[in-house]
């Protein structure tokens, strides 16, 4: 059976709390008392409290298969790319959530997307109207003050019929950039350049939501729509102690336009149909002006995109125990990008500036779960993948792709409370357009990033085992072990030019690698340990990759990979990233307090002639929710008070960096100061 808005995955039974019956099924419902102590004002707050449940918005790629989060509503995930899940959650108030599921190891009639765990966000089908009004003022601590306003609505009328939209215009900083300084050292550790950084950056965003769900002959019909508007620009003072700087601005605009619908129908008592349509349009226009002694960059980027999706998807509910499901999937890409380079006034050719591109891309798919015992649950797929890329204009290309998914995966239940979950899969990734094609890395570097149409997407043999287990109060221990044997591995190579010259380093294919991973998250109810109404959540992964560079033959890091540590050039590299979250409910306060505190990370990028890292500190948030009357709140933020900095590290070579020999080390040193965020919730209805 499919799930719909009327009839979510554990429809049969309402239960009242979590317990060890339902840990069983592997469903585990979880009404609105459960939430009760930290006192949710949106679906978002409810699910980033759900015991052993780590939240993931989801990718921005190519098409909707691999693109959605791990959050369903009423049993469908949304069909929409720029109105992301963790979006679609704090549009739903508390008033309007029936309960939440936790969908562990699959469930029948649900497409668990490739995870093995989901979150089901179940709302009330009673009629009426429910809104928000929720404005907001950010203090920064440079003088800035931003204020961003959300505004949404949500009718259910007669018929079964639902309206639901929504305003949002947001204006807020870049907290990756500020004020500090940068030293450049010499080869032998000399110090050639200090100089001051007085750095600003922010955006505006305009956002319009709109959806309406009807019955429509038997079945349920979803259309949602999305415009925004997202300008965005920085600007960047570097002054040499001793005289003379450099100066850069950039700025980036987009507009967006989306079309969905998803239709939903059960044809027979066993057989289901699902269909979906999807539409977007995207422009992006960027300008880079960047100054220096003796040098003049512009850099200009005109991009404009479109996707076109149909799915359709057939269920078939053999028994209780045996579901199929086939589907197939078609998308038509297209990108038409344009780029100009412009040193001291000179026009510099940059490969692969301006480019059309289409590409035809076609998946079927085969699934089926079997429930050998209440116990044991064993999901098999197949998919298999074929496109069509062509470009024309500077590059010149057509090249057919095809690849086979297999899936296979086993959920093992040997204690009420414990899980144990199997997976082996061939993963293929998404071809990226933003490789495609020149970008803007030029501005301040000087470091050239061509695009590459020839691009083929990686590929992954993955093999996960999970362990999961429940305790008192709500808790929950997961630890998790992935390996990943790569290959076609996307990362940098060397553009060369007549003679053997090489004009720039490109995105592209450099061989084989390996990825592990070793992660835990534990959810903790603190009770117990003497304070009540409390909860502590945290995660940690630890990841160890290997690949080999194209350029020196040595064992390093894939780069760009967010991880915890240096990325240098041994094997293998290992590193951990974590977070911890804190939150407790003061009734006699009529308030929540709780903090926020994230590691920090590294990001390692191995170009031609450099190796550029990037380093952000760690982040603590403070926050203290006073609940004024059951329909307003006042939130509060104490936002980055631990102050992190943000350091770019540019070690560059003379010549390529295979030769070894350092022309100078560049560290720029920002530090972001925080600030201070006020919002106010007024729900209606």
């Amino acid at each position: 059976m499919i799930a719909q808005a009327a009839t979510p995955v554990a429809a049969q039974a309402a239960a009242p709390a979590p317990d060890a019956a339902a840990a069983t099924r592997g469903v585990i419902a979880y009404p609105l008392s459960f939430f009760a102590d930290v006192a949710p004002t949106s679906a978002y707050d409810m699910v980033i409290r759900l015991p052993g449940f780590v939240f993931d918005k989801g990718l921005a790629v190519r098409g909707l298969a691999d693109s959605g989060g791990n959050v369903l509503i009423d049993g469908q995930p949304p069909v929409s790319k720029t109105d992301t899940v963790d979006e679609l959650l704090k549009r739903i108030p508390t008033s309007a959530v029936d309960r939440v599921e936790l969908i562990r190891g699959g469930a029948p009639g649900i497409d668990m997307q490739g995870k093995s765990v989901l979150a089901n966000v179940v709302r009330k089908t009673t009629g009426g109207f429910r809104g928000v009004v929720s404005p907001s003022t950010a203090l920064i601590y440079d003088g800035r003050v931003e204020n961003s306003v959300r505004l949404e609505g949500q009718w259910r009328l007669s018929g079964g019929r639902l309206v639901e939209i929504s305003q949002t215009i947001s204006k807020g900083p870049n907290d990756d950039l500020g004020d500090g300084g940068r030293i450049r050292y010499a080869a032998d550790s000399a110090v050639i350049l200090r100089s001051r950084i007085d750095a600003d950056s922010g955006a505006v965003r305009s956002t319009t939501n709109g959806a309406y769900e009807t019955p429509l002959a038997g079945g349920r019909l979803r259309l949602t729509g999305t415009y925004q508007t997202n300008p965005f620009s920085t600007e960047l003072y570097d002054r040499y102690v001793g005289g003379g700087r450099e100066y850069e601005y950039d700025r980036n605009d987009k507009r967006l336009i989306e079309l969905g619908a998803r239709y939903s129908r059960h044809l027979s008592q066993r057989l289901s149909l699902e269909a979906v349509a999807f539409q977007q349009f995207n422009e992006t226009q960027t300008g880079v002006h960047f100054e220096a002694p003796n040098l003049l960059r512009d850099f200009a980027l005109d991009r404009q995109g479109s996707e076109s999706i149909g799915r359709v998807v057939l269920k078939v509910n053999q028994s209780a125990r045996l579901t199929f499901e086939g589907g197939i999937e078609g998308a038509f890409n297209k990108l038409d990008s344009k780029t100009d380079l412009a040193v001291n006034a000179a026009s510099v050719v940059v490969p692969a500036a301006n480019v059309q591109l289409q590409e035809r891309r076609g998946e079927i798919t085969l699934r089926e779960t079997w429930r050998v015992s209440d116990g044991l649950t064993i999901e098999a797929g197949l998919r298999q993948e074929r496109s069509t890329v062509i470009s024309r204009g500077d590059v010149l290309l057509r090249k057919t792709l095809q690849f086979t998914k297999p899936r296979l995966s086993a959920t093992w239940i040997p204690y009420a409370a414990t899980q144990v979950r199997l997976r082996v899969e061939r993963e293929v990734g998404q071809l990226n357009f933003d490789d495609f094609v020149a970008t803007s890395n030029v501005a301040s570097t000087g470091t050239l990033t061509a695009g590459n149409p020839n691009l083929t997407p990686q590929q992954a043999w993955v093999a996960e085992a999970v362990l999961e287990r429940r305790f008192w109060g709500g808790g929950a221990l997961v630890l998790t072990a992935r390996h990943s044997r790569l290959s076609d591995v996307v990362d940098r190579i060397p553009v060369l030019g007549p003679g053997g010259v090489i004009l720039a380093d490109t995105p592209g294919n450099i061989g084989s690698g390996r990825k592990d991973e070793l992660q835990a998250s534990v959810t903790l109810p603190l009770d117990r340990l003497g304070l009540h109404a409390a909860q502590f959540k945290g995660q940690a992964t630890r990841r160890f990759t290997r690949v080999t560079d194209p350029l020196t033959g040595r064992r390093r890091a894939i780069s760009t990979l967010r991880t915890a540590g240096d990325n240098r050039e041994v094997s293998p590299v290992a590193s951990a990233t974590w977070e911890v979250h804190f939150t407790q409910d003061l009734p006699r306060l009529k308030s929540v307090w709780g903090v926020d505190l994230n590691g920090g990370f590294t990001e390692t990028a191995y170009r031609l002639t450099e190796i550029e890292t990037r380093k952000l500190g760690a982040q603590l948030l403070v926050f203290v929710e006073y609940r004024a009357r059951p329909d307003l709140t006042i939130r509060i933020e104490g936002q980055n008070i631990s102050q992190r900095d943000s350091k770019r590290i540019r070690e560059v070579y003379v010549g390529p960096r295979s030769l070894g020999v350092i022309a100078y080390r560049d560290v720029r040193d920002l530090e972001w100061g925080g600030g201070l965020l006020i919002r106010l919730r007024k729900t209606f209805g």
